[in-house]
């Protein structure tokens, strides 16, 4: 794989119409753009069907490109073959730091897998109903449903609501993970904690992440891990910490005994 050149990561959009939401567009390309620069995008259907009409007022907006697949025949997904088939010519040119797929469809979990294999990260975005397989097979896998609940939130903030306080906990209106947060917390801190018990908030998200590539605090109602740390109060402490030979500081976590 070729080197990597300063600056943001290179990433591939690939999108499956047929199993992808239009109405998050905005927000999914606000994600991805938190990874780097996506300087390819593509969403494959079949643009003579009626209905893909909301995906098709949403393309020239956000410039992506749609990538024509004809049903061929019933049963049978041309649409998923197309996109694999792009993905790894576009794997092959050695041009991309990542790529990004958005699809609750598990047939895209060996295309997740193989891409890893080559060294690139592999970004998920799809409904809570996606497959663990596909989930398990990407670096980071965000679910839709998080994205549409940060558009809300935005809207109260338009229309003069406070948005709802991530002080309490996880919130009764947002869906949960299947992981505990505590366990995973605590698992994490325990790996990476110092004689006296503290551990680097940072290194322990990217633990966590690492356990479950579809954790987010944001399914908790939270905007960031230390907000949902903060939440349990009677679990977990946080104390900012100087770095050795820097005037920087970080945050760092321990478990309360």
């Amino acid at each position: 794989m070729m080197e990597s050149a300063p600056g943001p990561r290179r990433l591939a959009l690939l999108i499956d119409a047929d199993n992808a939401q239009p109405s998050v567009i905005d927000e999914l390309l606000a994600e991805v753009a938190r990874f780097g620069s996506a300087t390819v995008k593509r969403i494959y259907g079949d643009w003579t069907s009626p209905r893909h009409g909301q995906w098709k007022r949403r393309l020239l907006k956000h410039s992506i490109q749609p990538v024509q697949q004809f049903a061929y025949t019933t049963g049978k997904n041309a649409t998923d073959s197309a996109l694999i088939i792009d993905a790894m010519d576009l794997l092959y040119t050695s041009r991309f730091d990542g790529f990004c797929l958005m699809s609750s469809d598990s047939d895209f979990t060996r295309l997740a897998q193989r891409i890893r294999e080559e060294g690139l990260l592999v970004y998920g975005f799809g409904e809570r109903k996606t497959p663990e397989a596909f989930v398990a097979a990407c670096d980071k896998f965000i679910y839709t449903e998080v994205l549409r609940g940060d558009d809300k939130e935005a809207k109260n903030d338009e229309d003069g609501r406070a948005p709802e306080s991530d002080s309490d906990g996880p919130q009764k209106d947002q869906p949960l993970p299947a992981p505990d947060a505590v366990q995973l917390i605590s698992k994490a801190i325990a790996e990476a904690d110092d004689d006296d018990g503290w551990a680097p908030l940072a290194t322990v998200g990217n633990y966590i992440n690492q356990l479950r590539p579809d954790f987010d605090p944001r399914l908790f109602g939270h905007k960031k891990l230390s907000s949902l740390v903060r939440s349990f109060p009677k679990r977990f402490e946080l104390k900012e910490q100087a770095q050795p030979n820097s005037d920087t500081r970080i945050l760092c976590v321990r478990k309360k005994s």
